[in-house]
């Protein structure tokens, strides 16, 4: 898609977001790369309470687009600047293929990464706790004294805190999870050693889905940081490389070509996903199967989704886990297997072959009676 000119003097995008927020940080490295007029505001700007009432909730990020319309929802805001002729580098790969494997990331990144992210910020106090209220009170509270600070990030870390449980985050899964995530970081590692991003030369949906844990809370916060800083250096540089408006891959020395992008390491990180992921997808769709068995589908189109519809128990590492579930991961599910449907035939059997190398063919088979959609910033139950 064409670049349209947003040199000086060009409506900047206004982004609603926060440092330490994991969806900020998804749309925030695009928007970089994009090297677009960008306003960033954080949510104790006076100015966001009309942002709250044009959506309808409170919620980050929102990017308000040059024509003034609000657009929330990390992948979301990445689409309108695509459809509006904004992209300088499409996070959209031209090869069908590598485009599914893109949506892949993107949805394990931004979901399956949750509770390490969740993890390595609230249960290491003693290494992350003033580092993060400070975070926190600059984004939601400008300005505030010592007294009102404490009360937000009480009452904000509160919620937080809460939410990590939600997500399977509870003392019985600490060792899993920390288990989990070092032998991510050493596949990781041994990927960005081969090439500055995960498909290549340049950043795709699935970096942006990876960035989102990856800077917000697993490189900013310092306990995590300094486990990527000292165990995983190519993570690291591949983060910074990240948050850049530029390429910034010096010691690749120019290479724009890297052969296929489905290599041994990129493998290895699709058999990752397999092992660590599909279990809870496999229990959320068998789950929202069953619960749509119960509502009444009239009733299930008349409102917005909540985020979370209920909890369910799965087998995750070898133990039992409870976690909320939560539609708009089938949304995203959605996306990857949307664009594997639309392969051609030689296409879809390249992808099948990769899939099932992987074990991750269960992945195009996840689907629901009812889909999930977006409008009107929110998700929806589309209609049967």
């Amino acid at each position: 898609m064409a670049h349209t000119d947003t040199g000086a003097g060009a409506q900047p995008i206004i982004l609603y977001a926060m440092p330490g927020s994991l969806y900020s940080a998804k749309a925030r490295a695009y928007l970089r790369k994009q090297r677009l007029a960008v306003e960033e505001r954080v949510p104790g700007d006076p100015r966001f309470e009309a942002v709250v009432q044009a959506v309808g909730r409170w919620i980050i990020p929102v990017a308000q687009m040059p024509d003034g319309a609000m657009v929330q929802d990390s992948s979301a805001i990445i689409d309108a600047v695509e459809a509006a002729g904004l992209a300088r580098l499409s996070a959209y790969p031209a090869d069908p293929v590598a485009r599914v494997l893109a949506l892949i990331f993107e949805l394990f990144g931004g979901e399956g990464m949750v509770r390490p992210a969740m993890h390595y910020r609230w249960n290491f106090d003693a290494d992350n706790l003033a580092f993060i209220g400070r975070d926190f009170v600059n984004g939601l509270k400008p300005g505030a004294g010592p007294e009102e600070a404490e009360a937000v990030f009480a009452a904000s870390s509160g919620r937080m805190r809460r939410a990590a449980e939600a997500f399977g985050v509870t003392p019985q899964t600490f060792a899993a999870v920390e288990a989990s995530y070092l032998k991510l970081l050493d596949l990781l590692n041994a990927h960005f050693a081969t090439r500055p991003y995960l498909l290549g030369a340049t950043p795709s949906l699935g970096d942006y889905g990876l960035i989102a844990p990856l800077h917000a809370h697993l490189s900013r916060d310092p306990h995590p940081a300094a486990i990527m800083k000292t165990r995983a250096l190519h993570v690291w540089r591949w983060v910074e490389r990240m948050t850049s408006p530029d390429i910034d891959a010096g010691e690749f020395c120019g290479r724009t070509e890297y052969g296929e992008p489905a290599s041994d390491t990129l493998k290895a990180l699709l058999a990752f996903v397999a092992e660590d992921y599909l279990p809870e997808l496999q229990a959320m769709t068998a789950w929202i199967d069953a619960w749509l068995d119960t509502q009444d589908p009239a009733v299930l189109g008349a409102a917005p989704i909540r985020r979370a519809i209920g909890r369910m128990t799965f087998t995750w590492r070898g133990q039992d886990i409870t976690v909320g579930v939560f539609p708009y991961r089938l949304y995203l599910l959605q996306r990857v297997q949307d664009a594997a449907d639309a392969l051609s035939p030689a296409e879809h059997g390249a992808l099948s072959a990769l899939l099932s190398g992987a074990g991750l063919t269960p992945l195009l088979r996840l689907r629901t009676r009812r889909r999930v959609e977006r409008r009107d910033n929110a998700e929806w139950w589309a209609p049967v």
